[in-house]
């Protein structure tokens, strides 16, 4: 059995994916399994994930038969993992080589259910522009107000995904959702200060729609954390004011 599954769905980035599943193959850690969820109803693309899969027998590929968006396809791939750890990492961001071996081993030692790292932040010239530091979390009210925690950094134990606690079907927002979930569940988060982690800012993604941004972030306090209207407007607020600090 593979000790950890990481990940990926599938979206459109033909363009990265093949960096991508190689930062993954030059781990020092080998005991894993990668599963793709492919999640574009265009299947141009699945030819070339299938030839990339052809390289690697730890490589799964699943295609969804209708998109559900990045939140659900995570979803689906964990109900197929075979691992007992969780790792992420979206389909255009990169790990360093120690990246598995590290946060794991970090985890173990403290004994951690699920832990993030700090990361880099490349710009669509992958050009560094920034690192962001992982902090600890204890309790969701220290998360709310900003998502400070990389999607592509989070190793998780494959037992705190339930039915209750899982991506939500937002466009975006839909990790921070989770992580507040899961702290809600009074499990702590733990941080690895060490950058491990490639992230890209890419203007054309989902996640750079402010609109959307905001109807998630609404969501996400009035549908998820039961706010009412006043309260969640006054969270977003927050919430977008902390934003555009970063």
């Amino acid at each position: 059995m593979r000790n950890v599954s990481i990940i990926i769905p599938y979206f459109k980035k033909r363009k990265f994916i093949k960096k991508t599943i190689d930062s993954i193959k030059l781990q020092t850690y080998k005991n894993f399994e990668v599963i793709i969820v492919y999640d574009d109803e265009d299947h141009s693309d699945l030819l070339f994930l299938k030839k990339i899969q052809s390289t690697d027998n730890r490589i799964r590929l699943i295609v969804n038969k209708k998109s559900l968006g990045a939140g659900k396809s995570r979803n689906v791939g964990i109900s197929k993992a075979k691992g007992n750890i969780i790792a992420f990492l979206d389909a255009d961001d990169l790990w360093k080589k120690n990246k598995i071996e590290l946060q794991l081993n970090y985890m173990i030692k403290n004994n951690l259910e699920i832990c993030h790292t700090s990361y880099e932040i490349l710009n669509k010239k992958n050009i560094k522009k920034k690192i962001m530091k992982a902090k600890p979390f204890e309790n969701y009210k220290q998360l709310l107000f900003s998502c400070d925690i990389g999607l592509s950094t989070v190793m998780l134990k494959k037992k705190i995904i339930t039915k209750t606690c899982k991506f939500p079907s937002l466009k975006t927002k839909e990790d921070f959702a989770l992580w507040l979930l899961i702290l809600k569940k009074d499990i702590i988060i733990g941080s690895l200060d060490k950058n491990l982690t490639k992230w890209r800012k890419l203007d054309d993604s989902l996640s750079s729609s402010v609109f959307q941004k905001l109807k998630d972030g609404y969501t996400l306090y009035s549908d998820y954390m039961k706010y009412n209207f006043l309260k969640s407007l006054w969270y977003l607020f927050l919430l977008s004011i902390n934003s555009l600090r970063k």
